[in-house]
């Protein structure tokens, strides 16, 4: 036999890797867009965004249900003090959730 008409041998070891590693990636930048959501929803509303322009919308509208609940954990006085440190934890928590995640998978390699 030739070396044209050889086939090559699946290599497990280097398919699984290769899925791991591009599953870790997906979930790194999920993760990471999620929290970075949260945080521009942070922003705008310190800032003192417009509720009614479509940006803001288009923010609160993704913020909330990746708020997880945390939403209402703390209820100061001040509304925007409230958002800034719910929304804030949700964000923290994406990211460790996120680097837990992509410890796991890597581990499966």
């Amino acid at each position: 036999m030739t070396g044209a008409h050889r086939r090559r041998s699946f290599d497990v070891r280097r398919a699984r890797a290769r899925v791991v590693g591009t599953l870790t990636a997906v979930v790194r930048w999920v993760g990471t867009l999620f929290a970075a959501l949260l945080a521009v929803h942070v922003v705008l509303t310190v800032g003192g965004a417009n509720p009614d322009n479509g940006i803001t919308r288009f923010v609160a509208r993704w913020a909330e249900p990746l708020a997880l609940g945390f939403q209402d954990l703390f209820t100061p006085a001040d509304p925007k003090l409230a958002v800034l440190v719910n929304y804030g934890i949700a964000a923290l928590f994406w990211l460790f959730a996120t680097s837990l995640a992509t410890r796991v998978l890597r581990a499966l390699m």
